[in-house]
């Protein structure tokens, strides 16, 4: 048997000198070593969890993962089948994105002060494995939430979280084309869409690589998938509601494209402006003067 610290210690120096790329939940090779034990042990991430001793199989299966870690460059999210974002816990399987949006800090934060009340309808766009949806629902418990994507594995991924959580009453999950599957008003929309541009999308490192195209690529300019829902989002938004939408790198893109609209970017943990919030009058002003992106 063997301490978790001292085997924490040894799957870091093997991240450490390998060449791994981060950024699909972890950002170093410390966080990305601890993900890794804590998701085999389904300990805490605390002192105390350091001094317990690890079985044989443990230890195995943990140095395993780490292995295939190195050497196939695969999210360590899919070889633990489940990933932990903002405190909760997501099943997640190979094909699909892994969670990372900046968007869900802001959830637990309650989107202050951008929303005026607590909503009671959401709408998570591009759901992928259903974690921004899911973290809405807790956080305002009187919502009903419908979570929408287009690749079949993602929407049967979110009903599965969903049920794993306990909120399959209070959630809806459609496989369709952006707001096809979003019938109704929506006090809130969140939306983490494709936008990476073409350029980025040749040169993604391996880990990246492996997640699909079609929950990444958002076209020539990164822009894509985001005309489209900020053209129809305003159609589907309340009186009093808002657009939630990550867009990545793409923030001089969007001013330059829509300069006409006030976006509001607040700082998101990671730092920089990768997310923007649209009101529902300035949405419906945009949709009714039918506004065009730049080219």
């Amino acid at each position: 048997m063997i301490e978790l610290r001292n085997l924490l210690a040894e799957v870091h120096e093997r991240f450490l000198s390998a060449p791994l790329c981060y950024g699909q939940g972890t950002d170093n090779a410390w966080d990305e070593a601890t993900a890794l034990v804590l998701g085999v042990t389904e300990l805490p991430d605390a002192p105390s969890s350091l001094e317990v001793r690890a079985d044989q199989a443990i230890v195995a299966e943990i140095r395993r993962l780490a292995q295939r870690r190195v050497e196939e460059r695969q999210p360590l999210a899919w070889l633990l089948r489940k990933a932990q974002y903002c405190g909760r816990w997501f099943e997640v399987e190979p094909g699909t994105v892994v969670p990372r949006s900046p968007i869900g800090p802001m959830l637990l934060d309650g989107l202050g002060p951008w929303l005026a009340h607590d909503p009671e309808r959401i709408l998570d766009l591009c759901c992928g494995c259903g974690c921004l949806g899911l973290l809405a629902a807790h956080q305002f418990p009187a919502a009903e939430v419908v979570m929408v994507d287009a690749d079949p594995r993602a929407a049967d991924l979110a009903r599965r979280n969903a049920v794993a959580l306990g909120l399959a009453g209070r959630t809806e999950v459609a496989c369709a084309d952006l707001f096809d599957g979003a019938p109704g008003i929506f006090d809130l929309i969140l939306c983490n869409p494709p936008y990476v541009d073409a350029a980025d999308m040749r040169a993604l490192p391996p880990e990246f690589a492996h997640e699909p195209a079609s929950g990444l690529a958002g076209g020539d300019d990164g822009l894509g998938v985001v005309q489209r829902v900020i053209d129809q989002a305003g159609a589907h938004l309340a009186e009093g509601g808002l657009l939630v939408c990550e867009v990545g790198m793409n923030a001089g893109r969007v001013n330059r494209a829509w300069p006409h609209l006030p976006f509001i970017w607040p700082d998101t943990p990671a730092g920089g402006a990768s997310v923007f919030v649209l009101d529902a009058a300035t949405l419906d002003s945009h949709t009714r003067t039918n506004g065009v992106i730049a080219s």
